[in-house]
């Protein structure tokens, strides 16, 4: 069993930034890859980054490449998402995963077993 848990989110204004972490427990934090997914009122969950066990691969959505980077620390079991000049349109809730299949891609939310709880992130106009 893995337990994610997010924080770092928060309210800011377009253009600020925030850097979210994820916190894992359990399972050997390191074997896994990682990803970031968002839910914004109404829509369904929505890819954002991910990144391998190694971290040595990174994959973002189109929406957020080149203001997102994911990163990870296995020594300290965490995994972050620095979010650089935020839009009103990435106001959502932010979600950590860790991927347990590789039948599809990597931006599939099938692909992840093991959710965290979810920080809210709300970019004001």
């Amino acid at each position: 069993q893995v337990r994610l848990v997010e924080s770092g989110g928060g309210l800011v204004q377009a253009g600020g930034s925030l850097r979210l972490s994820c916190a894992a427990s359990g399972r050997t934090f390191s074997s896994y890859d990682m990803g970031w997914f968002r839910q914004a009122p109404g829509k369904g969950r929505e890819f954002v980054a991910a990144i391998s066990w190694r971290a040595g691969s990174t994959y973002y959505a189109d929406s957020v490449k080149g203001r997102f980077t994911i990163s990870r620390d296995n020594a300290k079991n965490t995994v972050y998402l620095q979010m650089n000049s935020l839009k009103p349109e990435d106001t959502a809730v932010y979600y950590c995963a860790v991927r347990t299949s590789f039948v599809g891609y990597y931006s599939d939310y099938e692909e992840y077993a093991y959710w965290g709880q979810g920080t809210q992130v709300t970019v004001s106009s």
